[in-house]
């Protein structure tokens, strides 16, 4: 007869989880605490009704075609304001001054003298308005790389009789810098003070290809004008000189305004 065996009683299912759990606590530990991790990604980054930038997929994907949606908090809007420009100056070249007397009249009048007297009642003008302003001679030193908000060269037309149409004034502006809206400017604006006729066509090598152009600093805007003839204007440019002036003033202040 053999003999009867017996186990021992089960231990209850509760102390097995419980050993169970004592073992693997940290591994719990881990994934509760990764959980709770997920649980507050997710919660902070959705929608609250805020703006918000969706981020659209260029390609859907199966099951992933859900736009994500990423909030954006609100900042104010700050204009770039544009760089303000240097101090404003502008250079006057009385044509022929400490040089020689240009054109001469038989009477002794000399452009030299019309264009200083000219230069001179502009600055005068500008200086009382706060406008920086300088008078240079023909070939002054300063012009070698000259920077300035405008520079002007005032020059007067012969004093020899030619004919009767050889009356009024011209312009030609710098070939090197930009020059298009100072010379605009002071053509309409000379135009409108004097009445003169303008005469495009009677512009000279020695205008357009001017010595103080190629001597001043790239970005000065530059012309020369002559700014009429000192035999049939010879009464303008003298007697009734504030005629010119102003409008020489009134071409500044228009390119300055622009």
């Amino acid at each position: 007869m053999q003999p009867q065996v017996t186990y021992p009683p089960s231990a209850p299912s509760s102390v097995s989880w419980l050993r169970f759990l004592g073992r693997h606590i940290s591994l719990l530990l881990f994934l509760s605490l990764a959980l709770a991790g997920m649980v507050g990604t997710y919660w902070y980054f959705s929608p609250t009704g805020e703006p918000g930038e969706v981020l659209a997929m260029a390609e859907p994907i199966a099951g992933l075609n859900a736009p994500i949606v990423k909030t954006v908090a609100h900042q104010p809007v700050s204009q770039r304001l544009p760089q303000s420009p240097g101090p404003v100056k502008i250079g006057l070249i009385a044509g022929h001054m400490d040089n020689d007397s240009g054109a001469a009249c038989a009477d002794g009048l000399t452009e030299a003298q019309v264009t200083q007297q000219i230069a001179e009642r502009i600055a005068s003008t500008l200086l009382a308005e706060g406008i920086n302003t300088e008078i240079l001679a023909e070939f002054d030193p300063r012009l070698d790389g000259y920077t300035a908000t405008a520079l002007v060269s005032i020059h007067a037309d012969s004093c020899d009789y030619i004919n009767d149409l050889a009356t009024g004034f011209k312009i030609s502006g710098s070939p090197f810098t930009d020059s298009t809206q100072l010379s605009i400017c002071v053509e309409e604006a000379y135009r409108n003070a004097t009445e003169m006729p303008y005469h495009p066509n009677s512009i000279t090598p020695h205008m357009t290809n001017y010595h103080a152009f190629r001597e001043i600093a790239p970005g000065t805007p530059a012309l020369i004008i002559e700014v009429g003839f000192l035999n049939l204007d010879r009464e303008m440019l003298t007697t009734d000189v504030d005629k010119p002036i102003a409008g020489l003033i009134s071409g500044i202040r228009c390119f300055l305004d622009k």
